[in-house]
């Protein structure tokens, strides 16, 4: 069976995302083994500059590649990254499963961002959209895109 890990940095705090996380890993567990890594997130201070900002996303970074499995296929979730149809993220998933790996671990960083040492390190840089979300939302998108996924590689009825 598929292994997906998703790294995060910061805590769910709403109980309405954490009513869709636990909704979608419920639903998620009849295609994959999911295991959710939360890493705690740095502070932010009021007077944020450049170089507090490179060192809060160097230390989350870190956090984020001493957690990352040396036999997974690495996909950040990055602004920089490919655009990608629901049909072709299901794609995406079933070749990288079939040639490559059956470890997949999808990383959401902070909300300053990744490394560009932490994002050379991975396989693959996804973007959901070139729009802003909130990064704890964005994990709610990617548990359901991922159970999309298998619904369209199963040809299950769930995708319109």
């Amino acid at each position: 069976m598929l292994h997906i890990n998703l790294i995060c940095v910061g805590k769910i705090k709403e109980k309405y995302l954490k009513d869709a996380i636990s909704e979608y890993s419920k639903r998620l567990s009849k295609y994959c083994i999911l295991n959710i890594i939360e890493l705690s997130d740095e502070k932010v201070p009021e007077n944020l500059n450049a170089s507090l900002q490179n060192i809060i996303i160097q230390k989350e970074s870190d956090k984020i590649l001493s957690s990352m499995k040396p036999n997974s296929y690495n996909i950040a979730l990055d602004l920089k990254g490919i655009e990608l149809s629901s049909e072709e993220f299901s794609d995406t998933l079933n070749k990288i499963a079939l040639n490559y790996n059956s470890n997949i671990t999808f990383i959401i960083g902070g909300t300053l961002g990744m490394s560009d040492k932490l994002l050379q390190s991975c396989d693959k840089l996804i973007c959901f959209s070139k729009m802003t979300f909130p990064h704890q939302l964005i994990r709610v998108f990617l548990l359901e895109q991922l159970f999309r996924a298998f619904k369209i590689q199963n040809n299950e009825t769930y995708h319109r």
